[in-house]
């Protein structure tokens, strides 16, 4: 018997897509390099990836998947893809126009934007995965991706966290 006849998979089919939404203080070439290193492995054909559809992390990370992978890409809003951030709103149509889509579920929270709306929206996208990667910044227990990996703690998903 081989290694290959082994070998586990990587990883399961589903996984989501959390980071913080402030990503100023590094110029985007990092962002991609840390994508290469930490999604890279996991983005293929076989596997279900989830985003969240905001500004920051979520709006890079949808357009290197688009580009560079050929994953599965679905983006979850609170709202609407309307009342998202022209930046989010952009990296949706592009990833959209590359052919890369394969849904856009909007919750359409009652408050959006509310930080309500957006708790929901990260509970839905870890309720629908098996793995969750973050990429926070900072330690504040208060920020949503923080908020997103504890949840996913909580329902004993599998946590990869790249601080930021």
């Amino acid at each position: 018997m081989t290694f290959d006849d082994t070998a586990v998979p990587l990883m399961a089919g589903t996984l989501t897509i959390t980071g913080a939404r402030s990503t100023g203080h590094r110029p985007i070439e990092d962002y991609w390099r840390l994508f290469v290193d930490y999604l890279g492995p996991f983005a293929r054909p076989t596997v279900d990836i989830y985003l969240g559809g905001a500004s920051g992390i979520d709006s890079i990370a949808l357009l290197w998947l688009a580009t560079e992978t050929d994953t599965a890409l679905h983006v979850v809003v609170p709202g609407t893809v309307q009342s998202q951030p022209s930046d989010a709103r952009h990296a949706i149509q592009e990833t959209r126009a590359l052919g890369r889509l394969v849904e856009v579920v909007e919750l359409k929270h009652p408050t959006h934007p509310s930080p309500a709306s957006y708790h929901q929206r990260n509970r839905w996208m870890v309720d629908h995965s098996e793995f969750v990667i973050g990429f926070p910044r900072g330690s504040d227990p208060s920020s949503g991706t923080w908020y997103t990996l504890e949840y996913a703690a909580q329902q004993s998903r599998t946590r990869l966290i790249i601080p930021i």
